[in-house]
């Protein structure tokens, strides 16, 4: 699949929630032409507050750690509240049982960093159109 692949997410949001600018900087890029719009939150903390200010949120990119409040922890939270947005786990440190973990914890899909950008684009969308 190459990148040029058109989505046009205009009308969806997504919720990026990761520590690492760079990580943020690589993911805005590579969803750049879908026209989606971007929530960022620097925290597990700070995804929760911007979930519940904006309910309608299409979709979540959870790092699994970061610091202050843990991507599981945020997840287990969200979907104490939404039992149905996707969320896809989004962790550099892929050890064998962390994928099992990430959906223990209500994660949807579990996707490993570094990931290229047409793979990132192609999950988000079967995520999207589910």
């Amino acid at each position: 699949m190459k990148l040029s692949e058109n989505y046009d997410w205009s009308n969806k949001s997504i919720l990026v929630a990761d520590d690492e600018l760079t990580n943020y900087i690589i993911i805005e890029k590579s969803l750049e032409k879908t026209n989606i719009k971007i929530f960022h939150a620097e925290n597990g903390e700070q995804a929760v507050i911007l979930f519940n200010k904006n309910p309608d949120i299409d979709l979540i990119l959870m790092d699994i750690r970061m610091p202050e409040m843990g991507g599981l922890e945020a997840t287990k939270y969200i979907r104490s509240v939404n039992r149905d947005i996707p969320i896809i786990a989004f962790t550099a440190y892929a050890l064998s049982d962390d994928e099992a973990i990430a959906l223990e914890f209500g994660c949807d899909d579990y996707i490993s960093k570094p990931v290229r950008p047409e793979f990132l684009l192609k999950k988000i969308n079967e995520h999207l159109n589910k």
